[in-house]
């Protein structure tokens, strides 16, 4: 807490919680966390605006909300053009400031974001017949000569077109009123909680749990949709997104020291940027399950995870398959959703098959508490994380953990210098023949394996426990919330109260 000792009048506060393709339609990373985040502040008023692909996921939540989330509003990247019968009879072309402010954003020169959003927000109008339009036309014609004369010019012109239908679909929702605007990352979620500032003059929080802009480069690079130079079109795309929610922040959050490096190093302020760490409630994980009638003849593998590209799976199969050849008594336990990516679950499926691997159960969604304690350690292929729950919640249960040098992996299994020791072993990413010895090497070291659980229990309890994140978060909504009259002094409080009735 801060500011306890002075004498202050408080009204309710009021937090938006801006989300990207996360909560609450997946489980898991991210939408845990903000679940978490709206269940340990009560006395807050949370309402969320959650970013999907299209109306197809209405209302799709596989979490029981809160009571004090008490709105759910919904932005689609893809959707039906609403404003076309709004805007028949009406002007087609843009103003001088308005042209100016869009040809600002698509160049990328001194982007007069203020325009953008009072454009999108303050009249109604077609998407399609701004796409389709002159003025969107010669501005792209004008980058194009500027920067991209020798690629074909109509392919060129509907990537661009694709590009920035869903920015300004983004930028056409209407946007709820709140006290503090808290994206849970940069990107298209940074836009909306920017725009929020703008018109509502509220504070603006943003928390990265991977870094936006890095991971969709990532992507981008590996995917096969898009090629060559365009690649670097739609990075640049996600960069300048990024780029306007670190400007306009008023705190800029991250999980761990290296990852608040890279924000600084893609341009947010260094005064605005705060490492945050996860944590869990200890007390969740207290008199687990032990192992069952049965289980004493197996080693025991936890994968706490969805089944999507992103986590791996395949690897993790193959791995385990090339273990077991040497080692007979393990089995490994696959928990988490399977409908993520069903097409990509089907293939780990067929994979089992394929490899003839025994001893791999999925046992889709479950409560996690009922089979940590009874798994000798676990594991995770992931090739991109932030800071995974999943290793925090296997150290709370005093289990090692194998897992891939991504995100926070590294510093949550060998710590930074924290002096409780070495709680798992590290592997690089899709290496099976690495992960495999990794697996054989804890499965044979009994004393080893449990006193590498010890180690990581030492460290989450004394450095990833939720009540130090709360206290964090608390204390950061009070600065925003006092920064923007949210809290105020009762002294100083009447003509504030007057104005706002």
């Amino acid at each position: 807490m801060v500011y306890e000792s002075r004498k202050r009048k408080e009204r309710a506060m009021k937090i938006c919680m801006i989300a990207e393709g996360c909560y609450p339609y997946v489980v898991g990373g991210v939408s845990s966390w903000i679940h978490s985040m709206i269940k340990a502040f009560p006395q807050v008023e949370f309402v969320l605006l959650s970013i999907v692909g299209s109306r197809s996921q209405r209302g799709r939540f596989v979490y029981e909300l809160p009571e004090n989330l008490t709105a759910v509003y919904e932005a689609y990247l893809e959707d039906y053009d609403w404003g076309r019968k709004a805007k028949r009879g009406k002007r087609t072309r843009l103003n001088e400031k308005e042209y100016n402010a869009l040809r600002s954003i698509i160049s990328n020169e001194d982007v007069d974001w203020d325009t953008v959003f009072e454009m999108f927000q303050k009249e109604k109008f077609s998407i399609d017949d701004l796409l389709m339009g002159a003025d969107f036309l010669e501005i792209v014609k004008e980058y194009y000569r500027q920067r991209y004369p020798y690629i074909v010019f109509s392919d060129f012109l509907w990537t661009m077109r694709s590009i920035y239908m869903p920015l300004f679909l983004i930028l056409q929702t209407r946007l709820p009123k709140a006290d503090i605007y808290h994206c849970a990352s940069t990107g298209y979620a940074g836009v909306l909680g920017s725009m929020a500032k703008h018109f509502y003059r509220s504070g603006l929080l943003i928390s990265e749990h991977g870094i936006y802009t890095r991971e969709r480069e990532e992507e981008l690079l590996k995917a096969s949709w898009v090629a060559g130079i365009y690649k670097n079109i739609w990075i640049d795309q996600f960069r300048k997104m990024s780029a306007l929610a670190y400007e306009r922040a008023d705190r800029v959050t991250s999980l761990y020291e290296h990852a608040r490096q890279l924000q600084i190093g893609l341009g947010c302020p260094e005064e605005k940027t705060a490492v945050t760490p996860n944590g869990i409630d200890l007390k969740r994980f207290e008199k687990l399950p032990c192992k069952k009638e049965g289980d004493e003849d197996f080693v025991n593998i936890g994968a706490v995870l969805r089944v999507a590209p992103i986590k791996d799976v395949k690897t993790m199969i193959r791995a385990f398959a090339f273990a077991k050849e040497k080692k007979e008594n393990l089995r490994l336990w696959i928990m988490g959703p399977l409908d993520e990516d069903k097409e990509y679950a089907e293939e780990c499926f067929a994979l089992v098959e394929a490899l003839g691997a025994a001893d791999i159960i999925f046992t889709g969604r479950v409560d996690v508490r009922e089979y940590l304690g009874r798994m000798d350690f676990t594991l995770l292929t992931s090739i991109s994380e932030g800071q995974p729950l999943t290793i925090l919640e296997s150290f709370a249960a005093k289990k090692p953990v194998i897992a891939t040098d991504v995100g926070c992996c590294r510093e949550l299994i060998y710590g930074d210098g924290d002096g409780y020791g070495t709680a798992g072993i590290l592997t690089h990413i899709m290496n099976t023949a690495e992960i495999a010895a990794a697996i054989c090497e804890l499965a044979e070291e009994k004393a080893l394996c449990a006193h590498m659980g010890e180690c990581g229990y030492l460290r989450v309890k004394n450095r990833y426990r939720q009540e130090q994140m709360e206290e964090a978060y608390e204390e950061i909504y009070e600065r925003i919330g006092w920064d923007y009259g949210k809290l105020w002094p009762e002294e100083d409080a009447s003509w504030l109260e007057s104005e706002s009735d």
